[in-house]
């Protein structure tokens, strides 16, 4: 497969300027944690966990959006769904724990951004808004008309992620204050979160048939690898390409099954490692709990 793709060229298969933006924000974030931190007041640098989350997030995004993993999510629905999990249910986690506790509270305390902020962070409205429009987006008509206009997939694209960050919110803030939910109702929140997901997902599998013609019709489908493939090569290759079973042995039907299915176990995996980060951490806050010396000794005859 790896040959057959080359076919679309070097800015489809790496998005240059896509890499660009993202070297341009890591070394802004260098900058302003490092040289410049002092500008905004006496903080400490970032830990070495902080630059490992970022820079591995900044990373892990460059992969699922300029690598050739993007032109892939383009060509078949369970590519598509590798990148759904990656860049909604992996990258907001390692960002939020990346950027400092100061960064985070100069941010949210901004004028504009405080009630803004406050309010999408609630965790039931953080939860119902996420999985909603994440189910809403994967609707048949909804997908195939963002597969089909650059601007609207790229502000869905933008919303969502906005979104997906307020929903991880509650759950790996690295601010105190902020940190609210006892561990069994973080562990609670994530189950809904999976019951959602897993319902979407189940919709695909269970179709008796291509639900998205992104996929399945060749007029949609090319109109779809237009949103990461220059013009000029598409049209170049316009009487080479005739749809997505030349890049994969399964059908559109089979390929949107496979799909749903590595969605909902991709997002069980991750939420599973979030779920024992929260229990064993709080497992060992337990444990290390010393009980209280009571205030009198009961009195005993000699």
């Amino acid at each position: 497969m790896w040959l057959e793709i080359q076919i679309f060229g070097f800015r489809a298969l790496w998005s240059p300027y896509f890499l660009t933006i993202i070297i341009c924000v890591a070394l802004l974030y260098f900058l302003l944690t490092g040289p410049m931190r002092e500008k905004f007041g006496s903080f400490d640098p970032p830990t070495r966990n902080q630059q490992i989350f970022f820079y591995s997030g900044m990373f892990i995004l460059y992969i699922v959006k300029g690598s050739p993993v993007d032109l892939m999510s383009h060509i078949m629905m369970s590519a598509h769904m590798i990148q759904m999990s990656f860049l909604y249910f992996v990258v907001p986690i390692f960002i939020i724990r990346g950027l400092p506790v100061w960064m985070w509270e100069k941010f949210i305390h901004l004028p504009v951004i405080k009630p803004l902020f406050t309010f999408f962070t609630l965790p039931l409205i953080a939860l119902a808004i996420f999985n909603s429009l994440f189910s809403m987006y994967h609707l048949p008509a909804i997908f195939d008309f963002s597969k089909s206009h650059a601007v609207f997939h790229f502000g869905i694209s933008v919303i969502l992620f906005i979104f997906a960050m307020f929903m991880w919110w509650p759950i790996v803030t690295p601010l105190k204050s902020q940190d609210k939910l006892n561990p069994l109702i973080k562990m609670g929140y994530l189950l809904g979160s999976i019951l959602m997901v897993s319902i979407a997902c189940a919709l695909m599998i269970f179709s008796t048939k291509s639900l998205y013609l992104a996929y399945s019709s060749q007029g949609a489908w090319i109109q779809a690898l237009s949103l990461c493939v220059p013009t000029d090569v598409l049209t170049g290759l316009s009487g080479t390409l005739s749809g997505a079973e030349m890049f994969s042995p399964l059908s559109a039907h089979e390929d949107q099954q496979l799909g749903g299915i590595i969605m909902m176990f991709l997002q069980q995996i991750i939420y599973g490692f979030v779920i024992a980060w929260i229990f064993f951490g709080w497992f060992s806050k337990k444990s290390l709990e010393v009980d209280p010396m009571p205030s009198s000794l009961p009195y005993s005859k000699q």
